[in-house]
């Protein structure tokens, strides 16, 4: 079967309630065998050794290679602050629960896919759960101080990957994000987290995972090495950590909205991560792309926006249509903003991880039609 043509609705949704059970879990003794494989050929995306969106193209814009995501880094968030885990209670129910917060993600994936997303950002530190916040005394962290992975993350992120692997979709997995990274007790603890959790990638024989070192390096990190100067050396430690069969993981990292990667990220990086937060101007996504390709030592890689939230889908011109324009991907970041409902956002905690809200109907539109998916669910 093609991984690019989406499997029947229902029987996605069966796999998504299977993955979800402890008992799946514990019968897998054994990594199994990968069923999607995310690879690169020049500036295009290629899974299961054909280029994504294969022959596709819209309005005169070359589709084929390129990688349409979405930010959905909660995925498995919890918080393990008992003083602010009752920010994050659903509404229905007036608690706080990770293990439905995974399971209706799961659950959303089938959808998504059928629109044609092929990939999705979701971080061991999540994001901020307010969208924007200045502090973050709550603990959404994946490690323990001396940087080894806690279990309970461990294993809701296994049951994401596992059916992103059914699925045919690729994984942008983050290791650290801003306001997280101080749990970490020093920077021996940050090299022992990137080498746990890509060893942790690479004992399980996923091939559908790319690694983002650190959302928006640039951004208020404690760790030194976590900062522009220096996060090249965990791309390259990254990289030169093989499987037995001699297989490495394709990493790069992000920088904050409207900044262009510097040198040492972009001969480092296997790819290149943009952010449009804070751009308002799709003639400036345009430029972005167009200078990253003139930094200092860059050769032919891919592209992508994996962070922008800026929308106006209804438009011709708008942010994801200028970067198509450029041949780079377009990556969607929706958080619930003053004054919306449970049913707005995907960062936003708790979140509906469905197509739930005019804004996010307004992205998948969109996207079915760029990509020329043809969905038959919302």
């Amino acid at each position: 079967m093609n991984a690019l043509r989406p499997r029947p609705l229902a029987l996605l949704i069966l796999l998504s309630s299977l993955l979800a059970s402890p008992l799946t879990l514990a019968a897998a003794a054994t990594p199994p065998s990968a069923k999607t494989t995310v690879t690169i050929e020049g500036d295009k995306f290629f899974i299961n050794g054909m280029p994504t969106y294969a022959g596709r193209t819209w309005k005169g814009k070359k589709i084929e290679g390129l990688m349409m995501n979405s930010r959905m880094v909660q995925g498995v968030f919890d918080d393990l602050n008992p003083e602010t885990v009752s920010r994050w209670t659903y509404p229905d129910t007036g608690k706080w629960d990770a293990e439905r917060n995974v399971r209706e993600f799961l659950a959303a994936m089938p959808v998504w896919r059928a629109h044609g997303l092929l990939s999705f950002g979701i971080n061991f530190q999540g994001g901020s759960p307010e969208g924007y916040s200045s502090k973050q005394p709550w603990i959404n962290n994946a490690y323990r101080a001396d940087g080894t992975l806690l279990p309970d993350y461990a294993a809701r992120m296994k049951r994401v990957i596992d059916f992103a692997d059914d699925l045919g979709m690729v994984v942008v997995l983050g290791y650290f994000y801003f306001g997280q990274d101080e749990r970490l007790t020093d920077e021996a603890a940050v090299i022992r987290a990137v080498d746990g959790a890509t060893r942790w990638v690479l004992e399980n024989g996923w091939r559908n995972v790319l690694i983002e070192v650190n959302n928006e390096c640039n951004v208020r990190y404690d760790h030194a090495i976590l900062r522009p100067d220096r996060v090249h050396e965990l791309i390259e430690r990254v990289k030169a950590m093989k499987s037995p069969d001699g297989r490495r993981l394709l990493v790069s990292t992000s920088y904050g909205g409207n900044t262009v990667p510097k040198e040492n990220v972009v001969r480092s990086s296997d790819y290149l991560l943009l952010h449009g937060n804070g751009v308002n101007d799709p003639k400036r996504i345009a430029e972005m792309v167009q200078l990253t390709r003139k930094v200092a030592g860059y050769t032919t890689k891919p592209i992508f926006f994996n962070e922008d939230d800026h929308f106006n889908f209804e438009v011709p011109v708008n942010n994801f249509t200028a970067a198509l324009g450029e041949y780079c991907g377009w990556g969607y970041f929706d958080f619930r903003m003053k004054g919306e409902g449970f049913d707005e956002g995907y960062q936003s905690i708790p979140a509906n991880w469905g197509i739930s809200s005019p804004r996010k109907a307004g992205f998948f539109r969109l996207l079915a039609e760029i990509t020329g998916s043809t969905p038959t669910s919302k």
